[in-house]
């Protein structure tokens, strides 16, 4: 169960790629990469909404398919993420826009859509964890990449997501939250391997649905 919180509730941004560019690296026999892209960000974007710990969930994207598909979540905002005449903004361009439509009166967090078996629990346990912190840092499972980046109210948005980015945030002020390995926070997903990762620790449904039709297929 979800923990009931006594302090504030967060603001969580949620930056998605159009499903036609995002996950490049992850290819599955049998599996259209565009709805399985739109799958696991439909989980985690479901997963976060469904958090005790959250307050309001803002999706940055410019995917009209992710956001039709998304109306059977309750409670998101959505933040058009235009591109500029060179080309897309990137994820730190696109979080900063969601962090500007939350504004600074409320803890905000920045978490990838890349989590297919996240758990609202593990959601809620890194945000109490970061209720302590000006800016806190979870990292991805390999150590080297950032899932989760937070600033509490007042304090001014800043990140660093992308290769490496666990170092690049610790050296913005962030301070890495003790979240246990076998987190579901930790487990994002690029590749096949890391899918099957994902499995193990019990995908969305979504994400377990588009891989069961494949398999039903096959």
């Amino acid at each position: 169960m979800t923990p009931t919180f006594d302090g504030a509730r967060w603001a969580v941004i949620i930056p998605v790629k159009p499903a036609s560019l995002g996950k490049s690296r992850l290819s599955v026999p049998g599996v259209d990469r565009i709805a399985l892209a739109r799958a696991i960000a439909l989980d985690t974007i479901a997963a976060a909404a469904s958090c005790d710990a959250v307050a309001q969930v803002f999706i940055v994207t410019d995917d009209g398919g992710l956001v039709a598909l998304a109306t059977d979540i309750p409670g998101l905002r959505f933040v058009a993420e235009s591109e500029t005449p060179g080309g897309p903004r990137g994820i730190d361009a696109a979080v900063a826009l969601g962090a500007a439509a939350a504004g600074e009166r409320m803890p905000r967090a920045a978490l990838l859509g890349d989590l297919p078996a996240l758990r609202p629990a593990d959601l809620a346990e890194a945000l109490s964890a970061a209720a302590s912190v000006d800016r806190g840092l979870v990292s991805d499972a390999e150590g080297t990449g950032s899932t989760l980046v937070t600033a509490r109210a007042g304090v001014t948005w800043a990140s660093a997501f992308g290769t490496d980015s666990f170092a690049r945030h610790v050296a913005l002020g962030c301070v890495p939250l003790e979240i246990g390995d076998a987190s579901t926070l930790r487990r994002d997903v690029d590749t096949a391997e890391q899918l099957a990762a994902a499995e193990t620790l019990g995908l969305g449904a979504r994400t377990r649905g588009i891989i069961a039709q494949q398999r039903i297929a096959s």
